[in-house]
C-alpha cells in the first residue's frame, strides 16, 4: 500500500474529496473554539479536581485541568488548556497557602495571556483571613496583604464561608467583586436528614448568628458556649444548661488544631450528653485533630468538600454554580 509523504494513507475518495472534509473539520474546530472562548470555561487546579467537577455539571459549563511543573529550583510553571473562554474560572481550595498562592497568581496571567477577558477565582477555603488585626507589635494583617493580593490579579473572588469577624463581607478585604457564600444551606439539608433528637451547638457567641439559622433551616433546637482562649492550642468552653437531646452536633468553620471542638466535646460529656458528633465547613485537621477529637468523646466528623479530606460529605458546589453569573 502506497503512503503519502507524511504516513498517511490518502483517502479512495481522491484529492478534492479529501482536501474538502479537512477543510470542513477546520471550520467546524474554528467554530467550536469560537462558541467556548465566548463562553464561561473552568480552570482546575489537580488537588480540586473533585470540587471543578461538581461545579462544572452544576454550572452546565466545561472543565479544564489546569497543568503544573515543578523545576528542581523549586519554582512552578503553570500550563492552562486553551481555549481560556472569555470569562475564565480557575478553581483550587488554597489550603497549605504558601505552596499554593504564587501557582494560583500564575494561572490568571496565563489565562489572560491565552485571551481571557475576565478571570474569576473560585477558592472554596480562603486563607490568611483569621489574622484580620495587629494582635501584638511587629506583626502584619494579613487578611488585608492576601486580599490585597488577589484582588489585584483576580476580577471577582468567591469562597465558602470565609472567616470574617471584624469586617462583614468579603469585599471590604478583597479589593473588586468578592463574595462569601454561606454553607449553611448545604449543612442544614444535611443535619435534616437525621434531625430527630437533635441538639446543634455552637462552641461560642462568634457562631451564634449562624449556628441559629442553620438550625432554623434544619429545624433543630440550638444552644451556643462560651470560649475563653487561653493559647493558640489552649481553650475553655463552658456552655449553660444543656436541653435534653438524644444527639448533640458541634457546628464550626474551621477545623485546625482541633481544641475548640475538643474542649466543647469535654464540656458536653461533663454535662452528661451522651453522644457528640461535629460538623465542621472547613477540615483543615492539623496531624493528631482527628485523634484530638476521638479522645474527647466525638463520635464521628462530618465536613464540607471545601478541603478535600476523607471526612467530606456536604456537597458545596451547587451554592456556588449560581454566583458565577453574579454581576
Amino acid at each position: 500500500m502506497r503512503l503519502s509523504r507524511d504516513g498517511v494513507t490518502p483517502s479512495r475518495t481522491g484529492p478534492r474529496s479529501g482536501s474538502l472534509a479537512l477543510l470542513a473539520q477546520r471550520r467546524y474546530e474554528r467554530r467550536t473554539e469560537t462558541a467556548t472562548v465566548n463562553d464561561t470555561r473552568i480552570h482546575v487546579f489537580p488537588d480540586s479536581l473533585a470540587f471543578g467537577r461538581r461545579l462544572g455539571r452544576a454550572a452546565h459549563l466545561p472543565t479544564a485541568r489546569v497543568a503544573l511543573h515543578r523545576f528542581p529550583d523549586g519554582e512552578s510553571l503553570v500550563r492552562i488548556q486553551r481555549p481560556a473562554g472569555q470569562h475564565a474560572v480557575v478553581v483550587r481550595s488554597l489550603s497549605n497557602p504558601n505552596a499554593k498562592l504564587i501557582e494560583t497568581i500564575l494561572s490568571a496571567d496565563a489565562l489572560r495571556q491565552a485571551g481571557a477577558q475576565r478571570v474569576t477565582l473560585v477558592t472554596p477555603y480562603l486563607p490568611y483571613m483569621r489574622q484580620d488585626a495587629v494582635f501584638s507589635p511587629g506583626e502584619p494583617i494579613s487578611q488585608r496583604a492576601v486580599g490585597a493580593l488577589l484582588g489585584r490579579d483576580f476580577d471577582a473572588v468567591l469562597t465558602v464561608e470565609a472567616h470574617l469577624h471584624r469586617v462583614f463581607e468579603l469585599s471590604e478585604v478583597i479589593p473588586g467583586r468578592a463574595r462569601s457564600i454561606s454553607a449553611g444551606p448545604a449543612i442544614a439539608a444535611f443535619l435534616a436528614r437525621r434531625r430527630r433528637g437533635l441538639l446543634l451547638v455552637g462552641p461560642d457567641e462568634e457562631s451564634r448568628p449562624w449556628v441559629q439559622a442553620v438550625a432554623a433551616n434544619a429545624r433543630v433546637a440550638w444552644v451556643v458556649g462560651e470560649k475563653t482562649r487561653l493559647g493558640d492550642r489552649s481553650v475553655r468552653i463552658h456552655f449553660p444548661a444543656i436541653p435534653t437531646a438524644r444527639r448533640t452536633v458541634l457546628l464550626d468553620d474551621i477545623a485546625s488544631s482541633g481544641t475548640t471542638l475538643a474542649a466543647a466535646a469535654r464540656a458536653l460529656r461533663r454535662a452528661g450528653v451522651k453522644t457528640v458528633e461535629a460538623v465542621v465547613v472547613h477540615a483543615l485537621l492539623a496531624p493528631g485533630a482527628l485523634g484530638r477529637l476521638r479522645a474527647a468523646g466525638v463520635k464521628r466528623i462530618t465536613s464540607c468538600d471545601t478541603i478535600p479530606h476523607k471526612t467530606n460529605a456536604i456537597y458545596t458546589a451547587d451554592l456556588v454554580a449560581p454566583a458565577l453569573a453574579w454581576k
